[in-house]
């Protein structure tokens, strides 16, 4: 399985972002293995930031994504793109990772 999951930083010692799409970062995580970090590049701008990231991870092929907030527009859009919603708050990528694989 392909998880991402939305970051404050480049590795697994960061926190788990409190939003979705304006994240700064997505470390993605295959089988356990950190195989991908990807800055986001709708973390500034406009107005459609959610679709944006739900449609750059479908891209990616993944099948979950990690974070701390989803608003209903983002939870539409991920859901539309067949990628599973995990809620976390107050954790380290690494912790998240861990409670995901533990699931």
């Amino acid at each position: 399985m392909k998880i991402a999951i939305a970051s404050e930083g480049e590795d697994e010692n960061a926190e788990v972002c409190p939003v979705t799409g304006r994240a700064p970062y997505f470390l993605i995580f295959e089988d356990g293995e950190l195989t991908k970090v990807m800055k986001n590049p709708f973390a500034v701008g406009g107005g459609g930031a959610g679709f944006g990231v739900a449609q750059m991870l479908r891209n990616e092929e993944i099948n979950a994504i990690v974070s701390g907030k989803f608003g209903p527009k983002v939870v539409n859009a991920f859901e539309e793109k067949g990628i599973k919603i995990i809620v976390m708050n107050d954790k380290t990528v690494k912790q998240a990772l861990e409670e995901v694989n533990n699931a």
